[in-house]
């Protein structure tokens, strides 16, 4: 059986192309029938995947191509998920490496080579979008050959087969200038270069589980590549977990991947991707293997975390009026606790105070997508800005540090320059691209890229390419300053009348229209100086016997700011938190009364 299956990872640079890549090979290994409405990126199936752009979750297909079955493992290219693309290596035989045609190799492209090669796995390379505008194919190959050596590759390795291709246009080339216009030179190297798994036929079942997911009438479900045997329903298996906690099971289920969906089978073949239940209490990298034969894997090693987030129960005045269903803090943690069983980088701190969760995860990114889930599906809760994970070496403090890698028009080279600074970035490598454009490497800390992604698309008129990598830890760099701008904070409780933002206006910048509902506590703005402002923001005009024709319609309101999640969270202060509701984003002070807060602040050693 094994003869007849390829496990291919596929993996890149955010953005480079993977999902609809994927679409392609599919719609070309004849998965989808000739009039069947396919909507684009079908593996992004979760609905953030789909507003963002990006894949978030990694996900397995699976098609059939000269009789030989292709499971596809689509994987995250943005670093804060570098966790997906750590767990989906280790049940992989080799990969799908793509590379932008014009942006050429970027940081996370070395991420994930370097993890590939440590898997020792097979790389098949795409030169992807070579029918964009300003696509460089070759010049891409030459930096990817230089990437290679750069990771210290073997010999051997550095030549590997390259295909040029384009998702979009659905063809793969042997040569920049070919002429083919399919995906059959593209299935026939899977084929032909990706080995078969490294597995035995016979002997007791084993595999390491690197997937995860939950059906309301079977439970867990849990699987990965079946590296001995053949598991069987009804077969007693024994599961073993962190410090070699073991528990027995037996088999109810067992699925296979066919097409974009499990498959239910009776016997998983040795080298397939099988998924099974039959037991809950299931963690990345645990160990299931026949009860009579326990042989324990070596778990899947992930890149540390870098940051923290406080999660609290949302307490302030209009606390459930949003149309939140799980307010308690009791709900909070237990939705964090499932997200933690099936995300390999989210850690939760058992010694946390009881009214509050302290998640660790690899960047703003994934906490942002991981509250932005949480709102939709009915939470409400405060948060924290994040904080980085300090570590104590030689006596001294360390901080993690990253590669930031910024390619922007030439014109933004100033602001972005002096952002840098601002941020302590040391920079390592500056070049011209030759195309009107400059790319920038700096190493920063991981501090200064709280925030850093808005305030630099901003500075580059959305046309700046920004990415970072996790490259280890460095002492201290000083402090960054946050912000300049100090709070507008509402005293009373009511709603913003026309009246007040006139007023309270010039003394900065606004953050809801006119109309909306506040509560003493509230920051409804930023202050134009660096310390906080107590405003009435609901004070009405004084009635009076005096009429003007004109007076109320000449002051002009400025518009107020809006923040999107990630914008909101760099923007807190350390004594403040975001409300986060399924239809708002609040800002707040976490002590609401003023003349607590006046002595919170008296008693600061600050």
């Amino acid at each position: 059986m094994a003869a007849n299956v390829r496990n291919l990872g596929i993996i890149a640079h955010v953005d480079h192309g993977k999902t609809t890549l994927v679409d392609a090979i599919f719609k070309q290994a004849g998965l989808f029938r000739v009039n069947e409405s396919v909507s684009d990126r079908v593996m992004d199936s979760n609905d953030l995947e789909r507003e963002r752009g990006i894949t978030i979750l990694s996900k397995v297909a699976s098609c059939i191509y000269g009789g030989v079955k292709i499971n596809i493992v689509d994987t995250p290219g943005h670093a804060d998920f570098g966790g997906e693309v750590e767990r989906v290596l280790s049940m992989v035989d080799g990969v799908l490496l793509i590379v932008d045609a014009c942006e050429g190799p970027m940081p996370q492209t070395r991420f994930v080579l370097k993890k590939a090669f440590e898997n020792n796995l097979k790389v098949v390379c795409c030169v992807n979008k070579i029918d964009r505008e300003g696509a460089r194919p070759q010049e891409a190959y030459d930096k990817t050959i230089d990437l290679f050596i750069d990771l210290g590759a073997d010999e051997e390795d550095l030549f590997f087969p390259v295909l040029y291709t384009s998702g979009a246009g659905g063809f793969a080339r042997t040569s920049p200038d070919g002429e083919e216009q399919d995906m059959q030179a593209l299935l026939e190297a899977i084929v032909k270069e990706i080995p078969e798994p490294k597995v035995t036929d016979e002997g007791p079942m084993q595999l390491q589980i690197n997937n995860l997911d939950y059906s309301d009438y079977l439970g867990r479900i849990f699987g990965g590549k079946l590296l001995r045997g053949r598991c069987r329903v009804g077969d007693r298996c024994t599961i073993v977990g962190e410090g070699g906690k073991r528990g027995n099971f037996n088999v109810t289920k067992v699925w296979i991947y066919e097409g974009l969906k499990l498959k239910e089978v009776e016997v998983g073949e040795p080298g397939e991707i099988v998924m099974i239940s039959g037991y809950d209490e299931v963690l990345i990298g645990d160990t299931v293997c026949d009860a009579q034969h326990v042989e324990v894997l070596p778990r899947i090693e992930v890149e540390p975390s870098t940051l923290t987030m406080n999660f609290y129960a949302n307490n302030s005045p209009l606390a459930g009026k949003d149309g939140g269903k799980f307010l308690t803090i009791h709900k909070i943690r237990e939705r964090l606790e499932k997200e933690e069983k099936v995300s390999v980088s989210l850690k939760l701190d058992r010694s946390a105070p009881a009214d509050v969760v302290r998640a660790a995860a690899r960047g703003e990114m994934q906490l942002s997508v991981l509250i932005e889930t949480m709102r939709r599906e009915g939470f409400e809760m405060a948060i924290a800005r994040p904080e980085v994970i300090f570590r104590e070496v030689d006596g001294k403090r360390h901080e993690p540090v990253e590669e930031l890698t910024c390619e922007f028009d030439d014109e933004g080279m100033g602001d972005v320059m002096e952002e840098l600074s601002r941020r302590k970035a040391l920079i390592t490598n500056m070049e011209p691209l030759g195309t009107g454009r400059s790319r920038v490497v700096a190493t920063i800390p991981t501090r200064g890229l709280i925030g850093l992604r808005s305030v630099y698309l901003t500075m580059t008129r959305g046309t700046g390419i920004m990415a970072s990598i996790f490259v280890g830890y460095e002492p201290y760099k000083g402090s960054i300053e946050s912000r300049t701008n100090g709070s507008l904070i509402s005293k009373d409780p009511g709603k913003i009348t026309k009246y007040a933002y006139e007023d309270v206006q010039e003394r900065g910048t606004f953050f809801y229209p006119v109309g909306t509902e506040v509560y003493g506590g509230m920051i409804i703005g930023a202050n134009a100086r660096e310390d906080d402002m107590v405003v009435n923001v609901t004070k009405v005009k004084a009635a009076n016997n005096i009429r003007s024709a004109n007076s109320e319609n000449t002051v002009v309101l400025d518009t107020h700011r809006d923040f999107s999640l990630e914008q909101a969270l760099a923007w807190l202060r350390d004594d403040e938190l975001l409300e986060v509701t399924p239809k708002y984003l609040r800002f707040r002070k976490k002590l609401l009364d003023h003349s607590e807060r006046r002595v919170a602040e008296r008693r600061s050693p600050d």
